[in-house]
């Protein structure tokens, strides 16, 4: 099997990357500087690497970065700082998330293609009509006007659900939604739930980011756990302290 991740070199991205070696997998990641990749990363021979930014890369180099895929994971983010919340490329995620699956369908693959997107619980599934309080509802509009990173964010789960859906003939596709996160060493326990079980905003919970990549991993490998959670947007959330 192999696998595409964007945003190889983030916080999850490259958890993500050692789980997947560690399982046998193939890995073609995109970066923008070699400097940011581990050596061990770099030079393993079931990693191939393309020096780009990903939204700077054609879209015949996109269809042949995809071609031969079986999987997409995003792990891409916003850096926290001032340029990183306010600058250009404001809607990186979501872009990347159109152009990719738009690559995917200029390959024609011959089976589908599952694209697994790392979100957000501040971000509803619109599908389910998940409700929110009057306090969340109102600190998330304020998000969608001040915050771009929020938009990019559900603007990418929502070209999924609504670009994608649910029967496209080259994609399937999951976003998963952790909530508070922090670094832990070791994958820990933790649930799952279609929905916030807890405001995301006021009290929400915790989610290891070792733990995001230990489920996308298992998304990813685990055609009985994909067929649970294909075209939703899972929450997780961790149950035990590492």
């Amino acid at each position: 099997m192999t696998t595409l991740v964007i945003g190889a070199t983030g916080a999850t991205g490259r958890l993500l990357v050692n789980q997947l070696l560690a399982q046998g997998e193939e890995i073609r990641i995109v970066v923008r500087s070699m400097d940011s990749l581990p050596a061990r990363v770099m030079g393993h021979d079931r990693v191939t690497v393309t020096k780009a930014s990903i939204l700077a890369l054609s879209d015949g180099e996109l269809a042949d970065l995809v071609r031969g895929c079986d999987a997409v994971a995003f792990c891409l983010g916003h850096n926290m700082t001032f340029k990183g919340l306010f600058g250009h490329p404001r809607m990186l995620v979501s872009e990347a998330t159109r152009r990719i699956c738009e690559a995917i369908r200029a390959t024609a693959p011959d089976q589908k293609v599952k694209v697994v997107l790392m979100n957000t619980t501040g971000n509803q599934n619109r599908d389910l009509k998940e409700k929110i309080s009057i306090p969340d509802a109102i600190v998330i509009g304020l998000l969608r006007m001040f915050l771009p990173p929020h938009v990019d964010n559900e603007r990418a789960a929502d070209y999924l659900r609504t670009q994608v859906g649910q029967d496209d003939a080259m994609i399937e596709w999951t976003a998963v939604r952790p909530d508070n996160l922090i670094d832990q060493a070791e994958v820990t326990g933790y649930a799952l739930h279609p929905s916030p079980t807890a405001s995301a905003i006021f009290a929400g919970g915790q989610t290891s980011r070792i733990n995001v990549a230990a489920f996308m991993s298992k998304l990813i490998r685990d055609q009985a756990i994909w067929q649970i959670w294909k075209g939703q947007m899972p929450v997780i959330y961790n149950t035990t302290q590492g």
